[in-house]
């Protein structure tokens, strides 16, 4: 039982002590970053652009009527 409890203990240490994955972590918080700021950027966008929008709009509806 203590062998298996060694084992485990080796293990646990030898993946705490890789770094293999930690590239691929920073990575994805790179992206997820990005990805943040690409979406509140495009909001951002997307509501300047429906009040243009509803801007010549209500231009147009005035000229017609």
């Amino acid at each position: 039982m203590n062998d298996l409890f060694l084992r485990i203990y080796i293990k646990v240490q030898d993946l705490a002590s890789r770094e293999d994955g930690q590239d691929m972590v920073e990575y994805a918080l790179m992206v997820a970053l990005l990805s943040f700021g690409w979406i509140a950027g495009v909001k951002a966008v997307a509501t300047a652009l429906n009040g243009a929008f509803n801007n010549v709009s209500s231009n147009l509806g005035n000229y017609v009527s």
